[in-house]
């Protein structure tokens, strides 16, 4: 049931992109923590993987002033993103060929983009390849047991919470994964934020790509709930990441 994310580029995301610019925004100890763990200051050099309209090279830029490169396989999200960035470098491409050089970045980062990537060996190779000796990877994703605790999905939308289950990978993979690329362990991270839910718009535009990929008869049966029990007053949620930082070897013999 689950599609592919470049399946869903030139419908879902050009519709969506506007909604995500007024729905969708930054995990604050995500931010910290690429601010900290990357130990980035103006000098740096970021690149978001999936920046969709760009939330996070935004908040860098405001917070560090590094120098943010961003790359996205909608062209319409990054028409979002270049409104609001107008110095980072923003480009439409997608993970697997960034078509950017190698050992420019001291930290590359992607926010919610791990389970849409089509060959992620390819993409953890090319973040590799475009690292600098020593520089960082940071995948910001959710584990299995984070997806089955999402709020409001749990209660409202279980079908989604079954089709993310199916479309990201876990976290052994992942591990697994970015052993087999020569990345080099460095911390793992989870993070949460409680806060309140007052406004449906996120979920009535389907901001989420997961309310996309449910059926309408599902999807129309948790809003009405979901819909009815606001009308009560906010709902609490708790929203939650899990950091995965890896580190480039910058061992004399390292060869790309």
């Amino acid at each position: 049931m689950a599609l592919q994310f470049t399946s869903l580029v030139g419908t879902y995301y050009k519709v969506i992109a506007s909604e995500y610019v007024r729905h969708r925004g930054v995990h604050p100890d995500v931010l910290r923590s690429l601010i900290s763990m990357g130990e980035l200051g103006p000098a740096s050099s970021v690149l978001d993987v999936g920046c969709g309209t760009g939330n996070y090279p935004l908040a860098l830029a405001e917070s560090v002033g590094c120098d943010c490169w961003g790359i996205d396989p909608s062209e319409a999200m990054l028409v979002e993103a270049r409104s609001r960035l107008t110095k980072a470098h923003l480009f439409c491409a997608s993970a697997e060929h960034p078509g950017l050089p190698l050992n420019q970045f001291d930290l590359v980062f992607a926010v919610d983009v791990v389970h849409h990537l089509a060959d992620r060996a390819k993409a953890f190779r090319e973040c590799r390849r475009v690292l600098r000796p020593g520089g960082k990877l940071c995948l910001v994703t959710e584990s299995a047991a984070m997806i089955r605790r999402r709020e409001p999905h749990a209660t409202y939308f279980p079908d989604a919470v079954e089709i993310e289950l199916a479309r990201y990978p876990s976290v052994v993979a992942l591990r697994s994964e970015l052993y087999a690329e020569r990345f080099a362990e460095l911390q793992e991270l989870e993070v949460e934020l409680h806060a309140e839910l007052s406004d449906i718009e996120p979920y009535r535009t389907k901001v989420h790509s997961s309310l996309q990929l449910m059926s309408n008869s599902a999807f129309e049966v948790g809003l009405k709930r979901l819909e009815h029990d606001l009308r009560s007053g906010p709902i609490p949620y708790t929203w939650r990441y899990l950091l995965l930082w890896r580190t480039k070897p910058s061992e004399k013999n390292n060869v790309d």
